[in-house]
């Protein structure tokens, strides 16, 4: 049985396993990790950092019972030598802090047992601190992990009953018997229904023992088949050099001398040596058996993640580095010479990833963080006794496409022939590069399709728009031609990168960046400071969760942002909250980009001028080849598109490809692959396609309508507006099309400040912050925390009243949602019809009897809007603003306007409303 042991940072992990080790018998005192003497901590670096950096296998033999535990590293910037051993894994334990309960990291670790559907056991570590409880950590777990985390140290009734609401049948059996079995139990916990939880302190080896009890009663041994297969899941190197494949054997067993088969029959080597380890020793064994895991010497192409046998290969991983640098080294050292040593460090940690760029001699690198690169300093130094250094980082973006198209790729110099024709469509998010086929054998033979598919996944393809890597695109092969005699494997190569590059030349390509997924932590008073802040770098935000910290009003605010602009947003938000706010940051995968023009400028990649990759086709005239750009190859090709919106069965029998549909189809026969665009999935193909507005075959239905109104403050009719309204500008026309009698510009005084037609000394401006004072107010607050929509519409009747009263100008402003295009939006709001009116600002006449609303524009915060309009209008009126942001209002103040607080404006609403009700009984 294969267990594993993952944790955040210092939570433990490393002293858990020493403490079971310990308990069991198997070392014979107790290792610490801060005296540098931690049985598997056994690399230099990780005693001196006091972090494990790489995988250790230690094994507990007892008569009853053997295990081999697999210690993974905590750092977040090693989470890809952690997420390998995922895939050999029988069980999971996953240490959690009593002093720091579910952190960030800890969210991920429980994404990625989910998503290998690994068993998990939890132990909640550094139960003896002060500041620990118990009930509340439980209650924690429950909200933010599962409902199926139960307390495994407590027997009784209310244990039973407890296991009994995670599953039907536990529910049934215990009504039946009273109690569950243990065999019950076993299977809920197998089929992840049920996580038994314990509490202790490893350091003083406090519930340790109890663990161990709840580990040997309720996991049981699998079985496996009797033909050989088996797992990679780590490449090393011994003292000597000698390469070293770390596997589980999933099925039969594995003896020295045997010659093994893998990399589909391609490569047969001989088995030297099985080595079963633990710690830094190892004792050498003649046969391994199914379940379980060694190192073996002899083999010299296997990688992390490869199958052998009848076991497949696992998927990507869904963790993967962000940050490119390029690895500077000595003036004496040749880059080319020093990339096959760069290569075995690959070899050994595929996600280091190294990239050679020819062009520039350089190496450069994809890491995690800076703590993985300052181990990777050290690691060829001792390695290869070479001093490195990093240039600066920066973000490895990808590219996708936004819509489906036909790619034709040809490649008929002299002698040579191969032409392929691929259907290249959006792919889910996450789901990398995908091939299929609809071609029929008739008309390209299985061979040469297998050869493009292969062909298709043996390299990293280049998007168009910034030659960063090509992903979540689904290749399909339509149809393709050889010769009988010239045509050869390479020609079917050069024509489906080809075909690929042609195919992406010819829609809309779309740039994808990293993206955080962020808990934010901060005082209720400064919500409003986190949301603008959040808004300002491209945040996409739910709704706020208000909680109470140590007597302490907080609200957390969750989301995702983009990598590059979150940077270095912990210190600041330290800084604002004067350490009272938390932040945690944890990788979600990738998403658009929010700023592509720039980015694209920046680097500056021209595709036309890739000559790695071409985007032409090569064809033959006269006897000699000619290089054809992409934007003609269809005036060359030899055989038709086949896709042209339109794959029903008519077209592909006249295709030659009946039969072979891997497609599903609209009422009109349109053809949509999965994770097209008909099928968008997790990620809004709006933005993928730049906004709902240019989506014309696409018809959103009403829940979506919703949630774009609700998210942008805006629906799809409202934005046509928009884009007409502009229309009608550049053409100097009005809102109605037709010519404006309105001046298009407007004059300015020597000062420069604009002048606008007298209103009149008395007049009165008010504008509202409207987030600070929902935020502000207890009983927006508390309704926002069920309806934000309610809060708003709430706010606005408040006021409505109270400017009708007034008789004043009231501006209320929110910060809009980002949205890729989002213009803003401007209503007129009348509080006694509760209808938005079409006015598009107070200048109607009208704005005695309602209120503007104003939903600020992208890259727009309500502070800059309101600071903007004070400065335009503060010689006309007399402005006051409602917030209780206590830098905009010194702002507003510098600006000449005057401040009223959100308690200030909740007194005056307040008295405003007994006064009309006394006037009203008057009149009565």
């Amino acid at each position: 049985m294969v267990i594993g042991i993952l944790a955040h940072v210092d939570a433990g992990k490393t002293t858990l396993s020493e403490a079971l080790l310990y308990k069991t018998g198997q070392i014979r005192s107790l290792g610490r990790v801060d005296h540098q003497d931690a049985y598997l901590d056994s690399d230099a670096q990780e005693r001196e950092r006091g972090i494990t950096i790489f995988s250790k296998q230690a094994r507990i033999v007892l008569p009853d019972w053997k295990v081999t535990l697999l210690d993974t590293p905590g750092h977040v910037d090693f989470s890809a030598e952690m997420e390998r051993t995922l895939s050999v894994l029988d069980y999971a334990v996953l240490v959690i802090s009593g002093t720091d309960g579910v952190q960030g990291h800890t969210r991920t670790l429980w994404r990625l047992l989910k998503h290998y559907n690994v068993p998990t056991f939890l132990f909640i570590n550094k139960m003896d601190m002060d500041g620990t409880n118990r009930e509340a950590l439980q209650k924690e777990l429950k909200r933010e992990l599962s409902d199926g985390c139960v307390d495994f140290t407590e027997n009784g009734e209310l244990f039973f009953e407890e296991l009994a609401v995670c599953d039907e049948e536990l529910l049934n059996g215990y009504l039946d018997q009273g109690e569950i079995p243990t065999d019950a139990i076993q299977k809920a916990i197998l089929e992840r229904k049920v996580f038994p939880c314990c509490y202790g302190s490893a350091l003083k080896v406090e519930g340790v023992e109890e663990f161990l009890a709840v580990l040997k009663t309720y996991t049981m041994e699998k079985s496996y088949p009797n033909d050989f297969s088996a797992r990679v899941f780590k490449i090393g190197r011994d003292e000597r050099g000698s390469r070293l494949t770390y596997l589980k054997i999933t099925g039969g067993s594995l003896s020295v001398r045997e010659k093994l088969e893998y990399n589909q029959s391609e490569l047969i080597e001989k088995i030297d040596q099985i080595r079963l380890y633990s710690g830094e020793k190892y004792e050498t064994i003649d046969c391994v058996k199914a379940g379980e895991v060694c190192a073996v010497t002899g083999l010299t192409a296997t990688f992390p993640g490869q199958g052998i046998g009848r076991r497949e290969s696992v998927s990507a991983p869904v963790l993967e580095p962000v940050l490119n640098y390029q690895l500077i080294l000595p003036v004496e050292i040749n880059p080319a010479e020093f990339l096959k040593n760069m290569r075995q460090l690959e070899e050994e940690d595929p996600q280091l990833y190294v990239v050679w760029k020819e062009e520039l001699r350089e190496i450069h690198v994809q890491l995690m963080g800076q703590v993985q690169m300052e181990v990777l300093v050290r690691l060829i130094k001792d390695r290869f006794g070479v001093v490195v250094q990093f240039g600066p980082g920066s973000i490895v973006y990808k590219e996708t496409i936004a819509a489906p198209v036909e790619g034709v790729g040809h490649f008929e110099p002299l002698r040579h022939y191969a032409e392929v024709h691929l259907l290249l469509t959006p792919g889910e998010p996450g789901s990398g590069i995908t091939v299929d086929s609809v071609c029929s054998e008739d008309v390209l033979d299985r061979n040469w399709q297998r050869l493009i598919a292969t062909h298709v996944e043996e390299r990293e393809h280049k998007g168009v728009l910034t030659g960063s890597a090509l992903t979540d695109v689904k290749m399909t092969i339509l149809t393709g031609r050889a010769h009988i005699k010239h045509t050869e494997g390479g020609d079917f190569r050069q024509a489906t990168y080809r075909a690929i590059r042609q195919g992406l030349k010819s829609t809309e390509n779309v740039l994808l960046e990293p993206y955080y997924a962020f808990l934010l932590e901060v005082p209720t008073d400064q919500v409003g400071r986190a949301m603008t802040d959040l808004e300002q770098r491209f945040g996409k935000m739910e709704a706020p969760e208000f909680i109470s910290q140590g007597g302490r009003e907080m609200t957390r605010i969750t989301g995702r942002a983009p990598v590059a602009t979150m940077q270095d947003y912990v210190s600041e938000v330290h800084a604002y909250t004067k350490g009272l706010g938390h932040l945690q940051l944890d990788l979600s995968g990738y998403d658009v980009c929010h700023n592509p023009e720039e980015v694209i400028e920046k680097i500056g990649y021209d595709s036309e001028q890739d000559f790695r990759n071409p985007t032409g086709s090569v064809f033959c005239a006269h006897g000699s080849g000619f290089i054809v750009p992409w934007d003609e190859v269809q005036n060359y090709m030899h055989m038709p598109f086949v896709y042209q919106g339109d794959l029903s069965e008519e077209v592909l029998t006249a295709a030659g490809l009946a039969g072979k549909d891997g497609f599903s189809y609209d009422s009109k026969g349109k053809a949509f692959g999965p994770g097209s665009i008909a099928q968008t999935g997790g990620r809004s193909r709006e933005s993928w396609a730049k906004s709902v507005a240019s989506m014309s075959e696409v018809e959103l239905d009403a829940e979506l309508k919703d949630v774009y109104e609700r998210e942008f403050g805006m629906s799809q009719r409202d934005l046509e507006e928009q884009e007409r309204r502009k229309w009608a500008k550049k053409r100097g026309a009005g809102a109605d099309g037709m010519p404006s009698s309105k001046p298009s510009h407007v004059k300015y005084d020597k000062k420069g400040n604009p002048i606008y037609p007298a209103r009149g000394p008395q007049e009165e401006y008010l504008i509202v912050d409207g987030y600070n004072i929902i935020f502000a107010w207890e009983d927006l607050k508390e309704l926002a925390k069920m309806n934000i929509d309610a809060a708003r519409d709430k706010l606005k009747d408040e006021l409505c009243n109270y400017q009708g009263y007034r008789k004043c100008r009231l501006i209320l402003v929110f910060d809009a949602y980002k949205a890729k295009g989002n213009p803003g939006k401007t209503e007129f709001y009348d509080g006694r019809s509760r209808k938005l009116a079409k006015e598009d600002s107070v200048e109607s006449g009208n704005e005695k009897n309602g209120i503007e609303v104003v939903y600020t524009r992208q890259d727009e915060t309500a502070d800059a809007f309101i600071e903007r309009r004070v400065h335009e209008i503060r010689d006309k009126y007399k402005i006051t603003v409602a917030t209780s942001d206590g830098l905009e209002q010194q702002t507003i103040m510098s600006l000449g306007a005057l401040r009223m607080s959100a308690r200030e404006l909740r007194e005056n609403i307040d008295r405003v409303n007994r006064d009309s009700y006394e006037e009203w009984k008057r009149k009565q």
